[in-house]
């Protein structure tokens, strides 16, 4: 009798552990396939170019180049009016749907604001080869760092980096690596699983996706001044995460609150947003705005 309760425990105990096996099986490959997928159910790019700079008569040079793992990037440097008395150079990572072609607006503000401004695509993104990649998308940042201070002989104390939304985080991945003279945010988030609604699911969010574009961490060992820039009508990016990112910067910091929606605050909020880049550019790079002051 005793040897056959032992039998029945060997055999129950037996189950449990194949059960137990089967299960972490399954969670590893829910991991695995959430982490795989998530470039193509996160990031939207478009192919087509709806518009280039000479839309708003902006000069500008079509430019190509290379990242560390082969991959050819598209972009556009497009000089500042007075190369001679431009006040720097702005290295502009978009947000996450469409191409370069959606931002010409924002090119001519950043242009008229004294800037030489340069532009990518992201990998799979407009004419950029490559496919989508988050990890790639840190490559491609380098590879335009790259490009601007060897091919175009820019001092990193002469750039200012620009991120707005998902572009923001890009950028600061881009800052574990470099020092640029000054950081612009945007309408960008403290970490990808922060993005979930609810405070108490973003540990789960970690779980399945990783510890995604962790920016509040980058944050903290900022040494460089940063501006911050959020509207509390964002239901894209949530306004509490931009406030999160910037309590988390460690370097001189200042906040901007404009008004409107994710996509359109900065033009809603155009005699907010136009003279506090003004300001910060003015106290950083130690030169006043001359001449026009429309966008």
């Amino acid at each position: 009798m005793g040897k056959m309760e032992k039998t029945e425990k060997e055999r129950t105990g037996k189950k449990t552990s194949y059960s137990s096996l089967w299960l972490l099986l399954v969670l590893l490959a829910l991991l695995g396939g959430m982490r795989f997928l998530l470039p193509w159910g996160v990031l939207q790019p478009t192919a087509e170019l709806v518009a280039t700079p000479a839309a708003r008569a902006l000069p500008f040079e079509d430019v190509t180049l290379t990242t560390s793992d082969d991959v050819k990037l598209h972009g556009w440097y497009v000089p500042a009016k007075d190369t001679q008395g431009a006040r720097g150079t702005l290295l502009f990572f978009h947000g996450n749907a469409g191409n370069i072609s959606w931002r010409v607006d924002s090119i001519e503000v950043f242009h008229n604001l004294g800037l030489s401004v340069f532009i990518i695509d992201y990998r799979g993104y407009g004419q950029s080869g490559g496919r989508r990649s988050i990890p790639g998308m840190t490559l491609d940042a380098l590879a335009a760092w790259k490009w601007l201070t060897e091919e175009k002989g820019v001092s990193p104390q002469e750039i200012v980096v620009f991120g707005r939304s998902l572009g923001g985080a890009v950028a600061m991945d881009l800052m574990r690596y470099v020092k640029p003279r000054a950081l612009i945010l945007e309408s960008t988030f403290s970490s990808l699983p922060d993005m979930v609604r609810i405070d108490l699911l973003a540990p789960v969010a970690r779980l399945l996706v990783g510890d995604v574009w962790n920016s509040a961490q980058v944050a903290s060992t900022l040494t460089v001044p940063t501006l911050c820039i959020h509207s509390p009508d964002d239901w894209t990016v949530p306004y509490r995460l931009g406030k999160r990112l910037y309590g988390a910067v460690a370097s001189e910091k200042t906040f901007v609150e404009i008004r409107g929606s994710h996509n359109e605050g900065f033009w809603d909020s155009f005699d907010v947003y136009r003279p506090a880049l003004d300001a910060f550019l003015t106290k950083h790079f130690g030169k006043q705005l001359k001449g026009s002051r429309g966008i």
